[in-house]
C-alpha cells in the first residue's frame, strides 16, 4: 500500500506522529511543518508538539459542546490534541542529553550528568 506522503523525509514522519496522513485532509502543508520544524532545530517531537498546538488553536474558535433538544455533545478534539502534544514534549526531555548514555569517568563529569538530570526532571 503506496502512502500519499513519504515517511523518509523529516516532514512525512511529522505528519505520521501528529496524526496529518489522510492527503485529501491535510492539515497542514509540507511548508508549514518545515517551518515547525526549523523552528525546533529539525527535531520531529517538538516540531510535532507545536504543529499540534496550533492545530488545537484553530479549534479554539468552535463550540466546546453544544445541545440541540434531546441531544447533547462534548468534542475533546483541543484536549486531545494537546494530550499528545504534551506527550511528544515530555518524551523529549526525557531524552538523555544528546540522546546518548551519560558516562561519569571524572568527577567533572559526574557534576554534569547530575546537573542535566536536574535540568531535565526540574
Amino acid at each position: 500500500m503506496s502512502l500519499p506522503y513519504d515517511v523518509s523525509t523529516d516532514v512525512g514522519k511529522l505528519r505520521l506522529a501528529i496524526g496529518d496522513t489522510i492527503s485529501a485532509d491535510f492539515k497542514f502543508s509540507d511548508e508549514e511543518l518545515t517551518y515547525f520544524l526549523s523552528e525546533n532545530s529539525g527535531n520531529t517531537n517538538l516540531a510535532g508538539a507545536a504543529a499540534l498546538e496550533a492545530w488545537a488553536a484553530s479549534y479554539g474558535q468552535n463550540a466546546a459542546s453544544e445541545n440541540l433538544g434531546d441531544y447533547a455533545y462534548t468534542q475533546k478534539i483541543i484536549e486531545n490534541l494537546l494530550a499528545l502534544a504534551k506527550r511528544l514534549r515530555d518524551y523529549e526531555t526525557s531524552l538523555p542529553a544528546g540522546a546518548a548514555a551519560e558516562v561519569a569517568n571524572t568527577d567533572f563529569a559526574a557534576r554534569d550528568i547530575i546537573h542535566n538530570r536536574y535540568l531535565r526532571t526540574g
